[in-house]
């Protein structure tokens, strides 16, 4: 099914300002109400300006590490965000249908890492990490829902120790083989 959105203004409890809000649709009768978050604020300066602009969403610096030690490991016969599950992993063992999601500790609120978080425009900050957990929570339950077993880590954990991350890819694969049989 695809996903039906409808753009609304809503007059919120306690408040007489009215706020942007995106409806979502999560089954044919239930809709989820989820913030607008609007234009992105400008930069407080030139540094965070080119600081942001070198964020990449995907080939960060975990994922290359982590990519690097499972072939290390003998662990290939991965595909990289595979569109035909659900949520795109980041890495996807198809076959076994294990999907790994490497997450960086700043946009994703690391439960590991107490991060700083922006000073300045805090308002839009708060929406934009609410709005990342609530998307990384829906693409593990529609995973889980395919049948699929879903990791999640952390780009602290990576950084840490990626022989650990690596070893619980490999006992997941192991799981998900004598689970297929």
């Amino acid at each position: 099914m695809k996903k039906q959105e409808i753009k609304l203004t809503t007059l919120h409890s306690g408040s007489d300002k009215l706020s942007p809000h995106r409806l979502i649709m999560k089954s044919r009768s239930e809709y989820r109400e989820v913030p607008l978050l609007g234009r992105v604020p400008p930069a407080s300066s030139e540094a965070v300006r080119q600081q942001m602009k070198g964020n990449r969403g995907s080939d960060t610096r975990p994922e290359i590490a982590l990519r690097s030690a499972l072939q290390k490991a003998g662990l290939r016969g991965y595909r990289l965000r595979w569109k035909n599950a659900p949520g795109s992993p980041d890495i996807a063992y198809v076959g076994r249908r294990v999907a790994i999601f490497v997450h960086g500790c700043f946009w994703h609120s690391c439960p590991h890492c107490q991060i700083a978080r922006p000073r300045t425009n805090s308002e839009y900050w708060a929406r934009k990490f609410i709005r990342n957990k609530e998307r990384d929570e829906r693409k593990v339950r529609e995973l889980n829902a395919a049948r699929w077993k879903v990791l999640e880590l952390w780009e602290c954990q990576i950084k840490a120790n990626v022989e650990s991350c690596v070893t619980k890819i490999r006992e997941a694969l192991i799981a998900s083989t004598s689970h297929l049989s």
